[in-house]
């Protein structure tokens, strides 16, 4: 029986002629579109970064004075640009890893996913997994004021995760993407105005 999911789909084949990484990149493009969540110029930390799709649309909106920051436990190889640094290592050591850690980037992005088991119960729980670790690395490392934006699949314990996270921000938002598979039941969490650790 043929499977519903074709991941060699028309903006898979975009993304190949584009030069992106990964077709993930027309939704941050998306999201960037309706929220604006990345400033030029501005300082972005992508957490779970590989293979480099989201890091790229990031660089191209931040601009020649801005920077991009990516953590993975795979190393992204694939972006040389000068404004880029790659870190290998887990996102909850990045204190460690950073070279002035704090409070100092504009955007925490994370498209960040788990394995995928094909069990509902488990992807869900394994997606809040990552959104949580995702704004437990923005607690530590957004300005006040930034913002943020995350992926998440629907049900499990993602009421949870929003219910926790929408008070850290001036404005929290849920978007279903244009950009996102059919088949897929994943939505963006974007929190605007970050108010600081608390």
């Amino acid at each position: 029986m043929a499977s519903e999911y074709n991941r060699k789909d028309h903006l898979y084949k975009k993304a190949k002629e584009e030069g992106f990484e990964s077709r993930a990149a027309y939704k941050l493009l998306e999201i960037q579109s309706s929220y604006k969540v990345i400033p030029v110029g501005g300082k972005v930390l992508d957490v779970g970064a590989w293979p480099g799709g989201w890091s790229q649309v990031a660089l191209d909106i931040v601009g020649p004075r801005g920077s991009v920051t990516a953590i993975d436990l795979v190393t992204v190889d694939s972006i040389t640009d000068p404004r880029f640094t790659s870190i290998t290592g887990d996102a909850r050591d990045l204190t460690e890893l950073l070279e002035n850690p704090g409070p100092c980037f504009d955007t925490v992005i994370s498209d960040m996913s788990p394995k995928l088991t094909g069990i509902k119960e488990a992807d869900q729980a394994g997606t809040v997994a990552c959104a949580e670790l995702a704004l437990y690395v923005a607690q530590q490392f957004l300005k006040r004021g930034g913002n943020f934006a995350v992926k998440v699949f629907k049900g499990g314990s993602v009421e949870g995760f929003v219910k926790t996270a929408r008070p850290m921000f001036n404005k929290l938002v849920r978007s279903e993407l244009k950009s996102t598979r059919a088949t897929s039941n994943e939505f963006y969490v974007i929190g605007l105005g970050y108010k600081g650790s608390f």
